[in-house]
């Protein structure tokens, strides 16, 4: 077993990111995921000659709300460059990407580390074409093409090399893929490709400070293969070095089913792209204008939303934090804020019996069927004490997702509004006393902790109709 308490590992992460916009980068040609191979294709997209590119504004716009986002400068004068390089899923033989002016430049990213918050800082954020896709596994004897994917708009979130570890790299691209949803420019996806990583990897001496030979583990597709590759990697690189080998300079692929790397080719240098300016398309100019109107677009950030609950809600840090993991939960909560002002019991549903049901049924907030504003009802209707929590989690709540009706109507219509007439609870409790004579006599010795048992009993003979709170008082004055 190889120490690697002498070793640091240097990671900066390549985060690409598929732009939800209806059509590609450079063409009309759908964007859309899921249709048959090579349907969403057009000369355009083919690079055939003659053939003129055109840019999507919408994909700039989406570029400079992430890089807004990030806390990026956004370069006001850009263009687009010819990145070369052969596969069999690029048809033009280049990319159209951009290299010497990068739409975002600097910014970064916070995570959380042990309660520490650290800013992982970014090199840059462009803009660039995505390449289409080859299929190894549909024929024994061919590689197929599918060049649907080819033109969609992505954007490359870059880090500077400050990271650290695999833990740390998680956090990131947990973050990154969090904001990206947040402010609706990718749908974070990364099973079906929309979200991809590359993780450039280097080992040094605790103490030194140049940078070691980096090797590329590329298209990580989940951010838990991110975590895996970059501590195989690590091992790796470790190993080598103290059996005395060097690190060669690689591009790499992981393997998930055994969780190692495999080399696929030596690392391309920047030169062996030929970039230049692409001669089809024309430089463009952002305004500050432009800018500041996108500024204004943006909601409130996760970490910023969060702070506001709990100064603003009284909410934990906790339960802030899992109200600002999804932006569509956050807005429901707020929404919900508007008809109650039991925060808690508002956050102990969402996280609750809705998050429940929405796993349930694989859903997300957006689909959930139940109003804002008829779940404050129910909420308002346990703080009057018509009904107790269970009751409405377990009774009127299925109910809800499928009816029109109001918690009110429901509990009335199946007979669920609590008893807080003393007369007939007393009559329960006296049942539920004489029922069991054994448990009053080890009561009165000072086994307080069988009340509860009484309280059940009494729950179970009103069917859960008795006020709990009365239940209590009542019985605890029989009881003694």
């Amino acid at each position: 077993m190889i120490s690697s308490e002498k070793y640091e590992a240097v990671i900066g992460l390549e985060i690409h990111a598929q732009l939800q916009t209806a059509s590609k980068l450079f063409c009309g040609d759908s964007a859309a995921f899921g249709a048959l191979p090579n349907t969403h294709i057009s000369a355009i997209t083919l690079g055939h000659p003659g053939t003129l590119p055109k840019t999507n504004q919408k994909a700039i716009e989406y570029a400079i709300k992430m890089g807004l986002a990030c806390n990026c400068e956004i370069v006001q004068d850009n263009y687009f460059a010819r990145k070369h390089y052969f596969y069999p899923d690029l048809p033009k033989g280049y990319q159209t990407s951009q290299h010497t002016t990068p739409i975002c430049k600097g910014g970064g990213v916070a995570i959380s580390l042990d309660e520490a918050t650290k800013i992982v800082e970014l090199n840059r954020i462009h803009l660039e074409e995505d390449a289409g896709k080859s299929i190894h596994d549909w024929d024994d004897h061919f590689t197929c093409i599918d060049l649907n994917r080819a033109g969609v708009p992505l954007i490359e979130i870059v880090t500077e090399p400050c990271l650290h570890s695999s833990e740390e790299a998680y956090q990131y691209v947990t973050e990154v893929r969090k904001l990206l949803q947040w402010i609706d420019v990718c749908d974070g996806n990364m099973e079906e490709g929309s979200l991809r990583c590359d993780a450039n990897v280097s080992i040094r001496l605790k103490g030194e400070t140049e940078l070691g030979t980096k090797v590329e583990v590329k298209n990580l597709n989940s951010i838990r293969n991110v975590k895996k590759a970059i501590d195989v990697e690590i091992a790796r690189m470790i190993e080598i070095v103290e059996n005395g080998g060097i690190v060669i300079q690689q591009t790499r692929s992981f393997d998930a089913d055994n969780d190692s790397t495999f080399a696929l080719r030596d690392k391309e240098e920047a030169n062996d792209y030929r970039y230049f300016p692409c001669p089809d398309l024309s430089p463009f100019h952002i305004t500050q204008d432009y800018i500041n109107e996108i500024q204004q677009s943006l909601p409130k950030l996760p970490r910023i939303l969060a702070n506001h609950c709990q100064l603003h809600y009284g909410l934990s840090t906790y339960d802030a934090s899992q109200l600002c993991d999804d932006k569509d939960t956050a807005d429901y909560f707020l929404a919900t804020t508007q008809y109650s002002t039991n925060y808690k019991a508002i956050v102990n549903w969402i996280t609750g019996p809705i998050k429940q049901y929405l796993n349930e049924h694989g859903k997300s907030m957006v689909d959930f069927p139940i109003h804002a504003e008829t779940l404050a009802n129910l909420i308002s209707l346990i703080d009057e004490g018509k009904i107790n929590f269970s009751i409405a989690a377990a009774k009127i709540f299925p109910v809800l997702l499928q009816s029109k009706q109001t918690p009110l109507q429901i509990a009335e219509s199946l007979n669920l509004l609590q008893v807080s007439d003393t007369e007939e609870i007393n009559q329960w409790v006296e049942k539920a006393i004489a029922s069991m004579p054994d448990k009053v006599d080890a009561y009165k010795k000072g086994k307080k902790g069988l009340l509860g048992v009484f309280v059940g009993e009494v729950k179970k003979l009103s069917k859960g109709k008795a006020d709990p709170k009365v239940v209590t008082d009542l019985l605890q004055q029989k009881l003694s």
